[in-house]
């Protein structure tokens, strides 16, 4: 079994904004992975919410059918294992990641989309 990156970067996030991460048309199951380092918890003394984040892989089932979510993940806080794995997903059409933060202030995401032969 062999692991390539497809993409890979750093997402500075705008608060309700779903930033689509990486798009491949190549036939193969992938992983998307994103280090939630940045997450923080609720803020007491500025009543802010805590980090939210919502990752998501969308895929086609037939050439010129629709896109559809195919795996969602939503993270809230400070996370004890701060890279996160989606589950893989076979794509035989076309696979998009995208990346969703929806409170407070916008953070960075290290991320990359990974293929495995």
């Amino acid at each position: 079994m062999a692991i390539a990156v497809v993409a890979s970067g750093t997402q500075t996030a705008v608060i309700g904004t779903e930033h689509e991460l990486a798009t491949s048309t190549t036939g193969k199951t992938y992983v998307l992975v994103v280090d939630c380092v940045n997450l923080v918890n609720w803020v007491a003394a500025s009543s802010q919410l805590p980090d939210v984040v919502e990752l998501r892989l969308y895929t086609k089932v037939l050439s010129g059918g629709a896109e559809g979510l195919a795996y969602i993940a939503t993270y809230v806080g400070v996370q004890s294992t701060k890279i996160k794995y989606s589950v893989p997903v076979p794509a035989n059409i076309s696979i998009k990641a995208t990346l969703k933060q929806v409170s407070r202030v916008g953070v960075d995401f290290p991320w990359a989309l990974l293929s495995i032969d």
